[in-house]
């Protein structure tokens, strides 16, 4: 009784931005005890932390952004041994009421961490999937710039010279490429229509190149990476490193934190929602969750509908059930999410087996 009185339970909100945070604190009964700005480095971090335990015990802590302004303290607070959560979304009631600022976000998030409503666990950025993840963002913005240069290189040759059209009409893409990288133009003419679009075209070129050798070499780790994080993944008909990539980002370092794989079917927009009317029963197309994992089941689904015998198997009987194509689409993408889920869920903890014993 004693350590209750002098030690009261706390929960903590964060309302997240690049240069400053701003924390709220709550007590057991949902009122705001105070609220605080502190600066997004280490220090503040620390300081946010040794600020909330002036007011009491912190039972969690609610924060915005988590994977992006908020990661930092996401860490610094997990690796404090407290429990934290993701706000998903502000109350839009109270927000109609008391309008909006970096003061009122902070205090919500600790009224949402506090009724554990409007909150998920976070994905956790401190393994391989996280790993993962950033050498994606930077294969994915290689392979846009690629195209880009690409597109510029047929646009230009589209409007040049006819006597630099011609040499380049009949060619494949590779073999345009190389021959427009292994130009020499003379460097001082660019007064000259021609030699400055052999200049520019020379550049494109080299460029599209250079990102292509990029690409590669990204893709050799990312490789690398799901094929120890999921190889029962990739076994699976229709799966490649694109759609395990995603889906193993999707699921995080932490797939346990998904309940059930009910859970990460709505988190990939799968999961078909009720749409009931009286006498009438249905359900509706999720257009939630994640569309990126959803486009990868998606596209896993239409390869096996393609290529593999028991789901060709399958389509069949549904169709001769009276099922449209979207229909058996949609309840083949929900199949195979319950299916990542489990592998999924199952190396993970075998990677964490491991790594206890090793």
């Amino acid at each position: 009784m004693t350590d209750t009185a002098t030690s009261p339970i706390v929960i903590g909100g964060v309302d997240t931005h690049k240069d400053l945070h701003v924390a709220a604190v709550v007590d057991a009964h949902d009122r705001v005890i105070a609220t605080e700005a502190f600066s997004t480095t280490r220090a503040g971090y620390r300081a946010m932390l040794r600020w909330m335990r002036t007011h009491g015990d912190i039972a969690r802590v609610g924060i915005e952004c988590t994977g992006s302004y908020g990661a930092g303290v996401m860490r610094h607070l997990d690796q404090a041994g407290i429990e934290v959560l993701e706000v998903t979304a502000g109350d839009k009631a109270d927000r109609r009421k008391r309008g909006k600022d970096d003061t009122i976000d902070a205090e919500q998030a600790a009224h949402a961490a506090y009724a554990r409503r409007r909150t998920v666990t976070p994905r956790a950025h401190d393994g391989m999937v996280e790993s993962l993840r950033a050498l994606k963002i930077a294969r994915s913005t290689a392979v846009k710039a690629r195209r880009v240069a690409l597109q510029m290189i047929h646009a230009l040759i589209i409007s040049a010279p006819e006597e630099l059209r011609d040499q380049l009409r009949n060619m494949t893409r590779m073999q345009l490429i190389r021959t427009i990288a292994s130009w020499r133009p003379d460097a001082t003419g660019y007064r000259d229509p021609v030699t400055a679009t052999k200049m520019s075209l020379k550049s494109l070129a080299r460029r599209y190149l250079e990102l292509h050798d990029e690409i590669a070499d990204l893709e050799i780790a990312m490789h690398a990476l799901v094929d120890e994080l999921a190889p029962d993944l990739l076994a699976r008909p229709g799966v490649g490193y694109e759609s395990a990539t995603q889906l193993l980002i999707t699921a995080g370092d932490n797939p346990d934190r998904l309940a059930s794989e009910g859970s990460f079917a709505m988190l990939c927009g799968t999961a078909p929602l009720p749409a009931s009317s009286g006498k009438t029963t249905r359900h509706r197309l999720n257009r939630g969750g994640d569309r990126a994992a959803n486009s990868a089941l998606h596209m896993i689904a239409v390869s096996r509908w393609r290529i593999d015998p028991a789901t060709k198997e399958y389509v069949a009987r549904k169709k001769a059930e009276g099922h449209s194509n979207p229909e058996i689409l949609r309840l083949l993408k929900r199949y195979i999410a319950r299916e990542t889920y489990y592998l999924l869920r199952n190396q993970h903890r075998a990677i964490h087996q491991r790594a206890t014993t090793a």
